[in-house]
């Protein structure tokens, strides 16, 4: 039983943990890349498509640890 205590307190706190960081992550790429863009705008097409590119895969991240909790929470009674 207090697995299942441990694990109904962990999941919450595991996906706000991913979720912050994952804000993080996109306002320093988002940031970064309006930075790049405004110093070099021939290069805004190249810049917008890698940043479009890394903020898919920091998404992602954030959806993994969400599927991870539907997963879980089955376990949780």
């Amino acid at each position: 039983m207090e697995g299942h205590v441990v694990l109904g307190f962990a999941l919450p706190f595991g996906l706000a943990l991913a979720a912050a960081a994952s804000a993080t992550a996109l306002g320093k790429v988002v940031s970064a890349a309006m930075e790049a863009m405004a110093r070099q705008p021939e290069a805004a097409a190249k810049i917008q498509t890698g940043m479009v590119i890394g903020c898919a895969f920091i998404e992602a991240l954030t959806i993994y640890a969400l599927v991870t909790v539907f997963i879980l929470q089955g376990r949780v009674h």
